[in-house]
């Protein structure tokens, strides 16, 4: 009987980044691993060195330490071969006002791609790819919001790279033009490209990375897939149930907070005038728990809701620093 085995090649292979701004340690020996094929989230509060880790892999910021390869090479300001194999999505549209749609996403092109008759055909279909067919002529100023988010990755992605940095690409955009955008970054992962993707959004992260790894004060606290990194903490299950009367009745209130708080299974209970909010530690579903407390003190209650953890109250636990929802 053979067996077969498969390995896995490394993307990007960042191993003890040091990175210093005067006395202060933006990246204090920061280790990053991205698989060639995934989708890789790269997370973490505002100042954690998320967008220093970029540069100094994109070759855009030296560092003081520490060893940076892509696809096994180092990215020297002369390794062209490498630099066409990355594109980079940045969070601010960077485009031309005076350039129309089509001449914006030619030029980025051009700096890539030598051939003008393939140039042509990868600016077409870039521009089909993000939805633009219908505005080849208009000028950024002349987009929405969410059309300029498109033509910004158009520019990013038009010359085909098989590494991919998106740099919180859906900020401030309608929902329906960040359905497009995402659905697109998986179609590109699909196609072959290694994606990096940053976000505050964490429901776009769950719904489109496979690993995720979460950095604070320039150093790596935890990786691992959605569920791995849940698994790490002790967040549990949150319920939600609106109890109106607690408001009017404090003793009432006390003793209701006291019963849940002296459960093993409860870790946190909140009260804000109209809601009881408890969280839960891990375990199984702890509602029906909660509704015999309300229940055996006579507490009246509507309507209520019960959640899973989410990978903000992961993010939560290992930060201290809460993410938009």
């Amino acid at each position: 009987m053979v067996t077969m085995t498969t390995t896995t090649t490394t993307a990007v292979h960042v191993a003890g980044l040091v990175k210093r701004y005067g006395e202060r340690m933006a990246l204090d020996h920061l280790e990053l691993d991205i698989r060639e094929g995934e989708v890789f989230g790269l997370l973490g509060p505002n100042g954690s060195g998320k967008t220093t880790a970029i540069n100094c892999i994109l070759g855009l910021l030296t560092y003081d330490a520490g060893t940076i390869t892509v696809f096994g090479e180092q990215l020297t300001p002369s390794n062209y071969g490498l630099k066409r194999r990355i594109g980079v999505v940045p969070q601010d549209v960077a485009v031309f006002e005076e350039l129309n749609v089509t001449e914006n996403i030619m030029y980025f092109c051009s700096l890539h791609i030598a051939d003008k008759k393939r140039r042509k055909l990868l600016v077409e279909d870039a521009i089909e790819f993000v939805g633009l067919g219908d505005y080849r002529k208009n000028r950024p100023k002349q987009l929405s919001g969410g059309l300029k988010r498109r033509l910004n990755i158009a520019c990013g992605i038009v010359h085909r790279p098989d590494l991919i940095f998106f740099d919180e690409p859906t900020v401030a955009v309608d929902p329906q033009s960040r359905n497009a955008i995402l659905e697109g970054i998986q179609q590109l992962n699909r196609d072959g490209a290694t994606i990096v993707y940053t976000s505050h959004y964490m429901e776009e992260v769950e719904q489109i990375c496979d690993r995720i790894e979460i950095i604070d004060h320039g150093r790596k606290i935890a990786l691992g897939t959605d569920d791995e990194l849940k698994r790490m903490v002790d967040a549990g299950e949150r319920i939600v149930v609106e109890t109106p009367a607690l408001a009017i009745d404090d003793g009432l209130r006390d003793r209701v907070i006291g019963r849940l708080r002296d459960l093993p299974e409860v870790a946190a209970v909140t009260f804000d005038g109209t809601q009881l909010d408890v969280q839960c530690g891990r375990g199984e579903s702890n509602t029906v728990v909660v509704l015999t407390v309300l229940t055996d003190l006579n507490v009246p209650f509507g309507h209520l809701t019960s959640r899973p953890p989410t990978l903000n109250d992961v993010f939560l636990e290992l930060t201290g620093t809460a993410l938009r929802d």
